[in-house]
């Protein structure tokens, strides 16, 4: 059974993905934009992952890379945005923005949780 989370970080990584394609193709858009795939679709990975772990350590720790990866996405999101000049995709930016903020803190809270919860 999927979870809220296992679908919703999977539904993040596609949308960044075709937020992506709508960017310009340029050399140095292309370097940020393969970042961000990269660490986008490692926050749905990740997090599938630590669903599988075998121990609560284990699951911590793998929720921490979550928690990098999703804050990593987060930092190639706003650097887009400050360099993008494309006032039609700010909209879109944004969700992609409120989504991430929102996946690492239910991260960060279900790390919390399992810490204190050894």
């Amino acid at each position: 059974m999927q979870t809220n989370l296992t679908i919703r970080t999977k539904r993040f990584a596609v949308d960044v993905w075709h937020f992506c394609n709508k960017l310009p193709n340029s050399r140095g858009f292309n370097s940020y934009v393969n970042q961000l795939i990269r660490c986008s679709s490692s926050v749905g990975a990740n997090y599938r992952a630590s669903q599988r772990a075998k121990s609560t350590a284990d699951f911590i720790n793998k929720l921490k890379i979550v928690e990098e990866e999703a804050d990593e996405s987060l930092y190639f999101l706003e650097l887009i945005r400050e360099i993008n000049g494309d006032v039609s995709l700010e909209r879109e930016l944004s969700l992609l923005l409120d989504e991430c903020e929102q996946i690492l803190k239910m991260v960060v809270a279900s790390i919390n949780k399992a810490k204190s919860n050894q």
